[in-house]
């Protein structure tokens, strides 16, 4: 039995780091291959990085960083009620799920990522607070989102560029958003409220002790875990404002924060399976929406690309070397 489970110990310790970035490779593959012009696009990034824009592209790169530095400090807060862990560890194991959310759909193996960096008999619950952190993210996108559809329709309408039937839709669309604002809202700043609800339901009782951790949430840690979702929207605005101009997609910067914002909002509710559509719901939702304000379509496409490359892609690779690195122990269950 000790030498089979030995065994077992150093089949996942060398054996699924290499699988996972062998996945890894393929999904980033089968994605790009399915990227329209994809070719012309990465001529574009070359020509970017051989000019003038070399430096923008660097400081889009570093962003990146300071972007999931700002969703680890997000997480480590989020977490110090159930367990203490340094900024560098929460760091690793928000990369680490970056990796695995790549291939699973909607992003859901971001969970099982991060949770490898919890110590046993707590990895449920970290999973509930690691939810109530995208909670944050996708209340900031969705509100930020029907800011931009407001923009979006009146400028549609102004310049008579849709139609009546299509600003029906976006009417609608609009609507949906701001009720899921609402919703989201309240969920977010009722947590406590949620968990005294769900004890009055017997079915749920068996399950409780996963969920009870989030009532040590309150306002002031709330907001603040609201503040760097906030924050980290700031930075992925900035980015794509910057990788605009790089590519010659002409939009100012309240364009540039409204059309994104609606952008946003279409790619945190469109379900997909990451391993085929991602990018391509990505493409698709740029084109759509950026060429109401520019007719550059391979300057779109090559600020999408870039985009996912850097804010996706890159920090995927790290996370699976992370993953490499990940000691195993011989009793090691993920929950």
């Amino acid at each position: 039995m000790a030498e089979q489970r030995k065994n077992i110990k150093l089949m996942i310790k060398y054996g699924l780091g290499p699988l996972v970035f062998c996945i890894l490779a393929l999904s980033i593959y089968h994605q790009v291959q399915r990227q329209p012009d994809w070719e012309n696009s990465f001529q574009k990034i070359g020509q970017g990085l051989s000019g003038d824009g070399a430096w923008s592209l660097i400081a889009v790169f570093l962003l990146m960083f300071v972007n999931w530095g700002i969703e680890a400090r997000k997480w480590q807060l989020a977490l110090k009620n159930l367990q203490t862990i340094s900024f560098f560890r929460s760091f690793k194991a928000v990369f680490t799920g970056t990796t695995m959310a790549f291939f699973t759909p909607n992003r859901i193996g971001e969970y099982f990522g991060r949770i490898l960096f919890i110590k046993e008999g707590s990895r449920l619950q970290a999973i509930s607070l690691t939810i109530v952190c995208s909670i944050a993210q996708l209340m900031v996108t969705v509100i930020g989102g029907v800011a931009g559809f407001i923009f979006f329709k009146r400028h549609l309408a102004a310049q008579g560029l849709a139609d009546a039937s299509t600003l029906f839709w976006l009417q609608i669309v609009y609507y949906i958003a701001l009720l899921g604002a609402l919703i989201l809202t309240l969920l977010y700043f009722r947590l406590s409220w949620l968990v005294k609800l769900a004890r009055k339901i017997t079915p749920l009782a068996g399950y409780l002790r996963y969920v009870n951790v989030l009532e040590s949430f309150h306002a002031t840690l709330l907001i603040r875990i609201l503040s760097l979702s906030f924050a980290r929207y700031i930075i992925f605005l900035l980015q794509y404002f910057i990788l605009f101009r790089v590519f010659d997609v002409d939009l100012n910067w309240m364009q540039n924060f409204w059309v994104v914002s609606v952008m946003f909002v279409v790619l945190s509710i469109a379900p997909t399976i990451a391993f085929i559509t991602d990018l391509g719901i990505r493409a698709k939702a740029s084109i759509e929406l950026v060429q109401f304000f520019s007719s550059n379509v391979v300057g779109i496409l090559a600020t999408s690309l870039s985009i996912w490359l850097i804010n996706l892609v890159i920090p995927a690779l790290i996370g699976s070397l992370m993953i490499l690195g990940f000691k195993f122990r011989d009793n090691f269950r993920f929950f």
